[in-house]
């Protein structure tokens, strides 16, 4: 019970977060004007939480929500075209009840893995500042002292990756020498034995220009499946 509360407490403290001005402002300045398409639903407007299975054995982190992606639906990588290629490849490794995820409605269940961002809500250009970034990393801090089961973390892109091994020196947790560096597939293993992979991420400007594949990318998640059963 201790520790749902716990979690109920970290989304609390992410969905009323008000630290960064300029992401506030951009966040519900799009929640207000809408898409076109989207015009007759309502926008969540706020910092979007993580998602997933609190027992997961991989925590996949991406660079922060989609303004008519996460930023409307109010669920991490959900709605958008990131998200399609996302969540099909979770559901194609086994780790997601369902290849597609559309809103915070839809049936659809982790198993095994809980996604997140290093940050928590959508950036003007999709370009969140450093200072954002710091402001935002306790609460990744926070989903990785909650896994008590996390094996492998697995980090979409190289901002993404810088993210979580700052989160992870403020965990307490020591860092490798020399630092992980980003290619797509690479894998390494932190001090305590918890595996870093990295994937291209699934933005269109990867996928549309075949620097990433559907291939590619479930490669990747079905490595990370293994590992998260240890």
């Amino acid at each position: 019970m201790e520790t749902d509360l716990t979690w109920a407490r970290l989304e609390r403290a992410v969905t009323r977060c008000r630290r960064c001005p300029r992401l506030v402002a951009h966040r519900e300045a799009v929640a207000r004007e809408k898409r076109r398409q989207y015009r007759d639903q309502p926008y969540w407007g706020r910092p979007v939480p993580g998602f997933g299975d609190p027992r997961a054995g991989a925590l996949v982190v991406g660079l922060a929500p989609a303004a008519h992606g996460g930023n409307r639906t109010g669920r991490i990588f959900t709605g958008d075209r990131s998200g399609d290629w996302l969540y099909a490849a979770l559901y194609a490794a086994g780790l997601a009840s369902q290849p597609t995820s559309t809103h915070r409605g839809d049936g659809l269940v982790l198993r095994g893995a809980y996604v997140s961002a290093a940050a928590r809500c959508a950036p003007p250009a999709n370009k969140p500042l450093p200072e954002e970034f710091e402001a935002c990393r306790e609460y990744l801090v926070r989903e990785l002292a909650l896994l008590a089961q996390l094996r492998v973390v697995v980090a979409l892109g190289g901002l993404a990756l810088q993210n979580v091994l700052r989160a992870w020196a403020a965990a307490g947790h020591r860092l490798p020498r020399p630092l992980p560096r980003f290619a797509h597939a690479a894998e390494s293993v932190l001090p305590g034995g918890v595996t870093l992979l990295c994937s291209y991420h699934p933005s269109q400007q990867n996928t549309f220009t075949g620097r990433l594949t559907r291939e590619m990318l479930e490669g990747v998640f079905q490595r990370a499946a293994v590992l998260a059963k240890g």
